[in-house]
């Protein structure tokens, strides 16, 4: 007899509670949080250009009398592409030609004077050792035989000197025939039959050509403050003018050293290369593009308007759980080595430093109590005052720092046995999982808002990477329904 009013009373209460929550729920907007990919790039102006652009210009002055290649045409390695002038090159050999005849005519004169010489010596030698002479007689001799053989000497370095110089001339000569050094198109020619080139200070510029417009690169300029964040081998895509609806790849072949201050402001050249097999890609055309510095795959995103939103003056919000399941070093260590494809030595020493750890942590949670336990990265924060969650969620600079020599400290006979790219990339994660910005999230669960402290990842500007306790399918809460109060 007393149930029916009992259940009565309990169906009133529960409808109680459900029209309670539904108020609530009715005053916020909500998005729910979703697996998805994030994708960050940075974004950057260029112009395409050659890999390999060789400058084509004359050694000689003279004028030109030929010009035998186009804008546009293709040239081969050796090909001849313009001529200039031989005529006063003509003139030097043939100059030098006849002083290097002139000086063998020398020679052969300074040779009949040295023969001549060296048979007076013969005879005078022989007459003083008769005593049919006097001795300064045959010095005499001597002397006018050595003289002979300087002349000779001589006579031999003119000629070597005439040659060098007529050699000169017709290395010259030759220049006057200007060739292709590599094969390639031609990209400029600045010059005209008939026109005179001057050569006497620096060599003057008359063709550009292309090595090889299959492969083109772009010099990217990117700011000091995202430098960091590239690397070579990162994935690019930009388009162009010419092709508004096609979408080209590339790849970051270098990130030069060397800054650029333009108006106080410090940018960096990346060099991307470009594959170009259809040669549908010109030389200068600009080229927007984006560098994909990470791409996170199938990961927990909410859209930054949830992780901005803040409750206000006299809201109240359920505290989440104390922790952040997932949240913690415990959860995304075992993911961070599971990325390495550890040996049976290297996850066998990587599983006694992580139990080492927690067993680590758990005494001095137990020493310390539960306020004491609390931590950013082990978990624990985050289940207090909404309002001060981002307080908690704050780590310094020695911190962190502190953090990074015990994890050092903890896992060194675990990275001791990690290859060369194995720990760049543990290093890498460990670095970005400690360096993760913390932030208050907040969700509705059963119709009230319930504040989530969680660790926020890449973002792509609409959506962030998060980790906590949040769990797929949460209704994040980014706004204030219109009309609520």
């Amino acid at each position: 007899m007393f149930l029916v009013p009992l259940l009565a009373l309990g169906v009133a209460i529960y409808a109680w509670q459900q029209r309670d929550a539904s108020a609530a729920s009715g005053e916020y907007r909500t998005v729910a949080i979703e697996r998805g990919d994030i994708r960050v790039g940075i974004s950057a102006t260029g112009s395409l250009s050659a890999t390999s652009t060789v400058d084509v210009g004359s050694q000689i002055s003279g004028q030109l009398t030929e010009v035998l290649v186009d804008y546009n045409d293709r040239v081969t390695r050796g090909q001849v592409i313009a001529r200039i002038d031989p005529s006063t090159y003509e003139a030097q050999i043939a100059q030098g030609a006849a002083a290097v005849a002139s000086a063998r005519a020398g020679l052969a004169t300074a040779q009949a004077s040295l023969r001549n010489a060296e048979a007076d010596h013969a005879r005078k030698s022989e007459l003083v050792g008769r005593q049919l002479v006097a001795r300064s007689d045959a010095d005499l001799a001597r002397a006018t035989r050595d003289q002979a053989l300087a002349q000779v000497q001589s006579a031999r370095a003119q000629i070597d000197q005439q040659l060098a110089s007529t050699r000169t001339a017709q290395l010259n000569l030759d220049r006057a025939v200007i060739r292709s050094p590599v094969d390639g198109v031609v990209l400029t020619r600045s010059i005209e039959p008939g026109q005179t080139v001057a050569a006497s200070l620096q060599a003057p510029v008359l063709f550009q050509i292309a090595e090889d417009l299959s492969k083109m690169e772009i010099v990217l300029a990117i700011d000091e403050a995202d430098i960091g964040q590239v690397r070579a081998g990162q994935a690019v895509s930009f388009n162009v003018d010419a092709f508004p609806d096609r979408q080209f790849r590339g790849q970051v072949q270098q990130v030069r050293l060397s800054a650029t201050n333009t108006n106080n402001v410090i940018t960096y050249p990346v060099v991307v290369s470009v594959d170009n097999e259809d040669q549908s890609l010109l030389p200068g055309m600009t080229a927007n593009a984006e560098i994909e510095v990470s791409h996170r795959e199938d990961v927990l995103r909410a859209p930054n308007a949830a992780l901005r939103f803040r409750p206000g003056d006299g809201e109240v919000a359920t505290p989440g759980p104390p922790g952040g399941a997932g949240g913690g070093l415990q959860d995304e260590l075992p993911r961070i080595a599971a990325t390495l494809q550890l040996d049976a030595a290297q996850q066998s020493a990587f599983d006694s430093a992580f139990a080492a750890m927690q067993a680590r942590r758990a005494s001095r949670q137990s020493a310390a109590g539960s306020e004491g336990g609390r931590s950013v990265l082990f978990g624990g924060g985050g289940g207090g005052r909404p309002g001060a969650a981002s307080g908690t969620a704050t780590m310094s600079a020695s911190m962190r720092q502190r953090m990074q020599e015990r994890m050092a400290q903890q896992f060194s006979a675990f990275t001791g046995l990690l290859d060369a790219s194995q720990r760049t990339r543990w290093n890498s994660a460990l670095g970005e999982l400690m360096g993760a910005r913390r932030a208050p999230l907040y969700v509705l669960r059963d119709g009230r808002p319930v504040a989530l402290m969680v660790r926020v990842g890449a973002s792509d500007g609409s959506f962030s990477e998060v980790a906590g306790a949040v769990v797929e399918g949460d209704a994040a809460i980014t706004g204030r329904a219109r009309g609520a109060q």
